[in-house]
C-alpha cells in the first residue's frame, strides 16, 4: 500500500474505443479490490488532432475548472526517464502496477519515477482467434493499443510498458516501429529467473517453470515463449486441473468462499510442484490476490508485475544518471 499522500496527473485522451464483448474475460480475469490510498488529483484534459498531436483544453484542480486557450504541445512530460504505461484489461490491474512502481521507486526517499498512463480497459481476449471475425476483432485491439503507444511517445515517454498479462501476447505487433525501449513482461520474468541461476530439481532435466493463469491460452503465451528461449522447460496445468481445481478456485473466490478458493489454489500449485517445477508464475491478478501474504506457498510463486516494475525502475534510474552526465 502507499504510505502517505500521492500527487498524480491523470490525462484523459479521446482514443477510439475498442469494440468487443468483455463478459467472458471479465468473469475469468477479475482483479483485486480497489487499493486504498490517498490521491490528490490534478487533471489535465487532453485531446489529439487527426495527426495525433496534443492540444491542452482544460485544467482541473479538485472540483473547479478553468478554460485555457487551446495550444499545441510537443509533449506533456520532459523528464528523460519518463515511463509510458499502456493500461491493462482492468483499471485496478493498472493501479496495482502503479502501486509497485511508485512504492518501490520512492521507498528509500528518492523521487518517484515519472510516468504517464493511457488507459482504456476494453479488451476482448482469453484465447487466440479462430474464425475470421475474431481475427478482425484482434486486429482492432492491436490497432487501438498501438495508437496508445504512439500517444505515449508523443506525450514524452522514454520507455513503454504494458502491465497486462493479455496485452503482452500482442507485444510484437504493438511495438512495431517503436524506437523506444518497450519492455515485454515475459522477458522481464525470464531474465530474472535466468539471473537467479536455478538448479534442476530432477537430475538430467532442464529447470522447470510452472505457469498458472485463469485465461488458459492468451495470457500464458507471453511467458511460455520467453521462458523457453532462455532454456527453461515450461509446465502448464493439465485439463483436469484447470477444470476441476483452478477455475473452481476462481469461482469460489468470486462467490466470497475465501477458504475454499485458497485451498483449491494451494492444490493447483502443489500439482505443479510435484512435477518438479522450481517456481510457479501466477499470471493472473485474481490468483495473486487469493492466498494471504504470509502463506508459505507464495515463496515458490512469482508475480510477473514485480519483475516488470523492477526492470522499469532499473531503466528509469539508469536513464536519469545518463541524463545528468550529459
Amino acid at each position: 500500500m502507499f504510505d502517505g499522500g500521492l500527487t498524480m496527473s491523470f490525462h484523459k485522451v479521446n482514443c477510439p474505443p475498442v469494440v468487443g464483448n468483455l463478459s467472458k474475460i471479465r468473469s475469468q480475469c477479475r482483479t483485486r479490490p480497489k487499493p486504498c490510498f490517498a490521491v490528490q488529483m490534478s487533471s489535465t484534459l487532453v485531446q489529439t488532432d487527426e495527426n495525433g498531436d496534443l492540444y491542452e483544453s482544460k485544467k482541473i484542480s479538485g472540483s473547479s475548472s478553468t478554460e485555457l486557450k487551446s495550444q499545441p504541445q510537443n509533449s506533456l512530460l520532459s523528464q528523460a526517464n519518463t515511463v509510458g504505461i499502456i493500461g491493462g484489461v482492468s483499471v485496478f490491474s493498472t493501479l496495482i502496477f502503479l502501486e509497485k512502481l511508485v512504492w518501490r521507486s520512492s521507498r528509500n526517499g528518492e523521487e518517484c519515477v515519472p510516468f504517464v498512463v493511457c488507459s482504456e480497459p476494453a479488451l476482448d481476449g482469453g484465447r487466440r482467434p479462430v474464425h475470421s471475425s475474431e481475427v478482425n476483432g484482434e486486429h482492432i485491439i492491436i490497432q487501438n493499443l498501438r495508437q496508445k503507444r504512439i500517444f505515449l511517445e508523443k506525450s514524452g515517454a522514454r520507455c513503454i510498458v504494458m502491465p497486462c498479462h493479455i496485452s503482452n501476447a500482442w507485444h510484437d505487433e504493438i511495438s512495431e516501429s517503436c524506437s523506444l525501449p518497450f519492455f515485454h513482461i515475459g522477458d522481464c520474468v525470464a531474465r530474472e529467473l535466468k539471473e537467479a541461476k536455478l538448479k534442476p530439481l530432477d537430475a538430467g532435466s532442464s529447470v522447470r517453470i510452472g505457469v498458472l493463469s485463469t485465461c488458459e491460452t492468451i495470457a500464458v503465451a507471453p511467458y511460455q515463449q520467453k521462458l523457453q528461449n532462455q532454456g527453461f522447460e515450461v509446465v502448464l496445468p493439465d485439463k483436469e486441473t484447470m477444470e476441476h481445481i483452478l477455475m473452481p478456485a476462481v469461482e469460489s473466490w468470486n462467490q466470497r468462499d475465501i477458504e475454499g478458493a485458497r485451498n483449491l489454489l494451494r492444490i493447483a500449485i502443489q500439482v505443479l510442484l510435484i512435477r518438479a517445477v522450481n517456481i510457479v508464475i501466477l499470471a493472473s491478478d485474481v490468483l495473486q490476490n487469493i492466498l494471504p501474504r504470509e502463506d508459505p506457498l507464495l515463496k515458490k510463486c512469482m508475480d510477473p508485475m514485480d519483475a516488470l516494475a523492477r526492470t522499469t525502475i532499473k531503466w528509469a534510474k539508469s536513464a536519469k544518471k545518463v541524463h545528468r552526465k550529459t
